[in-house]
């Protein structure tokens, strides 16, 4: 009735202006279902046809778990798209085996804050609906059975029963403590889904890697809004720090792997809260990097990017961005030399190095003014002397040489490299952002043999929450988990609150 109110409110400008909106979002979401339908057909092409590609074993295990991760995924945004369209796909699904009699089991009851009914009588109990979760501590399986009673008013048959408790994925086995372990192992600890397969049959309860990789896929989809809230907040950052890392993907339709990239973006080490976030794509380019901080415009981030000389930032660079060159990737020029050769002169430019990095130890824990303040008094006559010593020496060198490539380095990027000693919030170098990506280079040959980028971007955001988590010295299994716990719940005004850098463990985590 209020509804008819208001459009009978309305004049026909303002009709005509919602008509064309709704219209226009309806076309989009059409959109979007067919894009997800084609996706869904290719990834099931893929499935059944992967047996007949070159892949070793190990790759074909890998691709199969990939793949059945990616249709759980498709089919999960398909079904937030339309509902209705997609409940037949819930009639199909095989009854679900019950669990072993033999796991251990810790009941958890859920009655109505009361019993009495609204006309006065006692409510009796009539029964209850057993729902069983399968839970998981390294080791051990356990079952927890949670037990909802049901209250009935003999007067006037009126019917009470607490409602069923939110989970990350709705009427699955898997409490959120198992989903977590899941995922920590694959994307902190580089287990894939198989090997994790036969660490749980030791245990008791041998979970198939297809059922695995659809929690997965599920959990991808249901993490995705807090990484994207998370990518938000660090773009509100002045001072960021880049860099790529390659990593092997398989390609289905050409029977092998091909290079791809994991971009990591993430806040400076001064800065108090502790970001980062991973993006993956499928190359090199700069419009990677151009997409995720941001195409040309209002929306577009303008702060300080701390990055190496790669030629895929310059047309950030282009747009705005400024420059903050990396002081350890010029060094290290000099290093490789010395380590190498034992070049005299690459030895006294580490020297002259060390008195910049001698100044950075020092202010390393003072606030940005005091920063700022002793690098104008120590690091700029350090760096003057850097200078004026390279482009003396670069005379005296062949053009051409180790040596000269090396100096030429520093010399044509000197402005960038030295812009931190007029600004207390830049750091000298990358290295932060290096170090994130380093532990990814133990397990990329285990977890990013994707047979999509659908799969390197959810392998992408849950690393950038278990990272961060992390980075916020939390310990990566208590925080998905409480997350997980909470996330279903969690009003989309306040997901700030499950943010790693933002996160406050619950009671009991």
């Amino acid at each position: 009735m209020i509804a008819e109110q208001h459009i009978d409110a309305m004049d026909a400008a303002q009709l005509r202006e919602l008509t064309a909106r709704l219209l226009t979002e309806a076309k989009h979401k059409d959109a979007v279902i067919e894009k997800l339908t084609h996706e869904n057909a290719v990834l099931k092409r893929l499935k059944f046809a992967a047996q007949s590609e070159r892949f070793n074993a190990e790759q074909k295990s890998l691709l199969d778990e990939t793949l059945d991760a990616d249709l759980q995924a498709v089919a999960e945004e398909t079904e937030h798209l339309a509902p209705r369209a997609a409940a037949p796909r819930e009639r199909q699904q095989a009854k679900r085996q019950p669990l072993p009699v033999s796991l251990p089991r810790r009941e958890v009851r859920h009655e109505p804050a009361s019993t009495t009914c609204a006309c006065g009588c006692q409510m009796k109990r009539i029964g209850e609906d057993v729902a069983e979760k399968l839970d998981y501590q390294p080791g051990v399986f356990t079952v927890e059975r949670h037990v909802r009673g049901k209250w009935a008013c003999a007067e006037c048959e009126r019917l009470v029963q607490a409602p069923v408790a939110a989970h990350i994925i709705d009427k699955g086995i898997p409490t959120a403590g198992l989903l977590a372990q899941v995922l920590v192992a694959k994307y902190a600890d580089h287990l894939p889904l198989y090997r994790q397969e036969t660490i749980f049959g030791r245990a008791g309860f041998a979970i198939p890697r297809s059922t695995l990789a659809q929690w997965v896929g599920s959990a991808g989809v249901q993490l995705q809004p807090l990484v994207d809230a998370m990518r938000d907040d660090l773009l509100r950052r002045r001072v960021l720090h880049a860099d790529e890392t390659p990593v092997a993907m398989l390609d289905p339709g050409a029977g092998k792997t091909k290079r791809a990239y994991l971009w990591s973006y993430c806040s400076t080490s001064f800065d108090r809260d502790r970001l980062v976030v991973f993006d993956f794509a499928e190359g090199r380019a700069g419009r990677h990097a151009m997409e995720f901080l941001g195409h040309p415009g209002e929306q577009a981030w303008r702060g300080a990017l701390v990055c190496d000389d790669y030629a895929g930032y310059k047309a950030l660079f282009a747009q705005g961005i400024t420059e903050a060159g990396c002081l350890a990737h010029a060094r290290r020029k000099f290093h490789e030399l010395w380590a190498n050769h034992k070049s005299t002169l690459a030895e006294q430019a580490l020297a002259l190095f060390a008195r910049l990095y001698e100044v950075e130890r020092e202010i390393a824990d003072l606030p940005a003014d005091e920063r700022l303040r002793l690098r104008q008094l120590k690091a700029r006559p350090a760096a003057d002397a850097l200078h004026a010593w390279l482009l003396a020496q670069r005379q005296k060198v062949p053009p051409g040489s180790a040596t000269a490539k090396a100096m030429d380095y520093s010399i044509a990027r000197w402005s960038a490299l030295v812009r931190y000693i007029d600004d207390g919030d830049l750091p000298a170098d990358n290295n932060w952002v290096e170090n994130q990506i380093r532990p990814i280079a133990i397990g990329r040959n285990n977890w990013l043999f994707a047979g999509s980028l659908r799969a390197g971007k959810r392998a992408a955001a849950i690393m950038s929450l278990v990272h961060s988590a992390k980075l916020n010295a939390h310990e990566p299994h208590a925080y998905l988990k409480d997350v997980m716990q909470r996330l279903p719940t969690q009003p989309a005004s306040r997901i700030g609150e499950l943010l790693p850098h933002r996160w406050t463990p619950q009671p009991g985590c």
